[in-house]
């Protein structure tokens, strides 16, 4: 694996799709904890309004915080550790796993960006591990505008939208995504029974720990910390 070839690409596109990157079995294991967590109808965790405005309705889920030690074998792998360094430099630090759960008829996510992108230095990185095969049945595909994490903020809008060169992403089980935090992205509508991914956040030196505490969306910026929109953009 060229780490430096793939680095470069990442910083060109924003995001970067490595099929077949984690074994099956180990991936299968982990969907079962996940599905045995949350089981078949989990509660939202963000208020109404968080779920209204955002128009996303995913759940989340912090395994490692909670002792799943099994989660560590991804978070810990050499060929992941090796690619975050050649993309983020020496000194990144991992922040945490979040499992992110969407219900059968929910909405996904809208576009959106992890971070704030006023500063280009300091951003999050997510390492998209996926347990599960998004497919047309399940929905839940995600979306990414290649280059628009060196266009600044996301356009505002109150309505969705669609960009001339949007691309739409179709993981399977085992793929790795990596996405930076001022990309423009989004989740489509589930139309399964249910979809989940798990984020492996991390970040370069220097960067806040709280990066991804203020998201932005086409009509607002969100702090998470407080459940409370910080600013209406549309």
């Amino acid at each position: 694996m060229n780490y430096e070839k793939l680095a470069a690409q990442f910083h060109q596109d924003g995001y970067l799709v490595i099929e077949n990157f984690f074994d099956t079995s180990l991936m299968n294991s982990l969907n079962a904890d996940i599905c045995q967590h949350f089981g078949t109808t989990p509660e939202f965790l963000h208020n109404d309004e968080f779920l209204s405005k955002a128009a996303t309705e995913v759940i989340p889920w912090f395994p490692q915080r909670e002792g799943h030690e099994q989660f560590d074998r991804v978070d810990q792998d050499p060929r992941l550790l090796a690619l975050t360094e050649a993309i983020l430099g020496k000194e990144w630090y991992s922040q945490y796993s979040m499992v992110m759960f969407s219900k059968q008829g929910t909405k996904g996510q809208a576009w959106h960006q992890d971070c704030p992108p006023e500063n280009a230095q300091q951003f999050n990185l997510n390492r998209l591990m996926y347990t599960m095969d998004i497919t047309e049945v399940t929905g839940g595909f995600t979306m990414v505008v290649p280059g628009s994490h060196k266009r600044g903020l996301l356009p505002a809008s109150e309505h969705d939208t669609h960009f001339e060169n949007e691309v739409t992403l179709v993981p399977k089980t085992g793929t790795l995504v990596l996405l930076h935090g001022h990309c423009w992205h989004k989740v489509t509508e589930v139309t399964g029974q249910y979809r989940v991914s798990t984020n492996f956040r991390s970040a370069p030196h220097g960067t806040p720990e709280d990066i991804t505490d203020v998201c932005v969306y086409r009509n607002m910026r969100y702090r998470f910390s407080t459940s409370e929109v910080i600013e209406k953009r549309a």
